[in-house]
């Protein structure tokens, strides 16, 4: 739970040059993010759609394509082409839902990224180092920002599919 906090001021010259930088930090962690992720996609002969849904699995484990299209904002015809993409190059594979025969799993193959722990691994050792310079306090700060944020930009994601 966030802690209760004074109002800001949005007419402060610091507040205001404060908001624009992390606006432009905002900005470039995005595009190297993007970059990265194309990378590791393009090892694996994957684009950054298909990358970022194989991402999605591993996380939340198997969903429908109905679940990947409210997870991503895609369009059930644009999923169900992702899909078949990622099942002809062996990433994942279509399976009966447990409880419901009328509808399909779609499930990640861990098999398949074998190769690129180590990449992963990496950077994780990098982004740990970094964490050290920061109090647990600060990371909690930047948990919270970077909720918010993904969640703002979840939902403008949304409205534009509409």
């Amino acid at each position: 739970m966030p802690k209760s906090r004074t109002p800001q001021d949005p007419s402060d010259p610091e507040r205001a040059d404060v908001v624009a930088r992390l606006s432009a930090a905002g900005r470039a962690n995005s595009a190297v993010t993007v970059m990265f992720h194309s990378a590791v996609a393009a090892r694996q002969g994957l684009n950054a759609t298909e990358s970022k849904t194989l991402d999605l699995l591993i996380r939340k484990g198997p969903l429908t394509a109905k679940d990947l299209a409210a997870e991503t904002g895609l369009a059930p015809a644009s999923v169900t082409g992702l899909v078949d993409r990622l099942e002809a190059k062996g990433f994942v594979r279509r399976v009966k839902h447990p409880t419901d025969k009328r509808r399909v799993l779609v499930e990640f193959r861990a098999e398949k990224m074998a190769g690129l722990t180590e990449v992963f691994a990496d950077w994780g050792r990098e982004v740990e180092q970094f964490c050290e310079e920061f109090t647990t306090e600060e990371l909690e700060t930047v948990i919270r920002f970077l909720d918010g944020a993904a969640d703002r930009q979840r939902r403008a994601a949304a409205r534009l599919a509409e």
